[in-house]
């Protein structure tokens, strides 16, 4: 696939892709692709893939802050219903994609919505916890965008988000296991292809299930393999204050200087 130019909004800047944003935007596209191909069964009833419906937004974030090699990759798990479903941005709470991030391109829709968790893009009224704590932290430390992305990104191994009829989140290590086994092995590809162009010295897990997948990926490797706690509302310990349990476990890990 060739890459193409995202129709940036006006004040952005432009600046031409280097090689190794090209591969990143074309190792993306692919995993877009293979995994729009997949099929899954009860109790799964509707997948959504905003590598394909929100691709502008998630083509722009790569454009714009995936150049360079990274001294650390934070990896998450896969799409929030209120995060990287509406503006296709891992961990994409609105108002940090928008106001901090600076990308409100046009979102798509699936090509089935459940009726309870509709994709309006940008005019989601609901805020992704997880997100805003994230990016928030991020954004409290290194101020501007651009400083943060000078050495780290933010990926999410898988780019799907599955729900159950009743509209309940069902996360990838409750697939079936030919459907995990078939999934893994695509997101992996993407993990490695990805990991190749960026050339971290760390890769973080955020949580258990985004570290089990980099070490199963990555068992034979120099990579500084870790993990920090995951910033989701339905963890009582990063409701107890997550943004400063995350940078004392990343200053004690050696990745942050206290």
């Amino acid at each position: 696939m060739s890459w193409v130019a995202p129709c940036l909004p006006h004040g952005h800047d432009v600046k031409q892709p280097s090689n190794r944003t090209n591969i990143l935007i074309q190792a993306a596209q692919r995993l877009g692709v293979a995994t729009n191909a997949l099929k899954f069964a009860s109790p799964v009833s509707f997948v959504y893939n905003p590598l394909i419906y929100a691709w502008s937004c998630h083509e722009e974030y790569l454009w714009r802050f995936g150049g360079g090699k990274k001294r650390v990759v934070f990896l998450g798990m896969n799409p929030g219903p209120f995060g990287m479903v509406q503006t296709g941005i891992p961990f994409g709470q609105i108002a940090a994609v928008r106001d901090w991030l600076k990308i409100d391109q046009q979102v798509g829709r699936p090509a089935r919505e459940h009726p309870r968790r509709p994709v309006t893009g940008f005019d989601c009224q609901r805020s992704e916890v997880s997100g805003e704590r994230l990016w928030g932290l991020f954004a409290e430390r290194f101020g501007r965008p651009e400083a943060f992305f000078v050495e780290h990104m933010v990926m999410n191994y898988c780019p799907l988000a599955f729900l159950e009829v009743t509209g309940r989140n069902r996360t990838p290590e409750k697939l079936a296991s030919a459907e995990k086994e078939t999934l893994f092995e695509v997101c992996d590809e993407h993990l490695r292809a990805s990991v190749a162009v960026l050339q971290p010295d760390w890769l973080i897990g955020i949580g258990d299930f985004a570290f089990q997948r980099a070490k199963a990926v990555f068992e034979v490797s120099n990579l500084k393999l870790r993990h920090v706690l995951h910033p989701s509302p339905a963890s009582p310990a990063a409701n107890r204050g997550w943004s400063a349990a995350a940078t004392r476990q990343l200053e004690q890990l050696g990745v942050w200087k206290p």
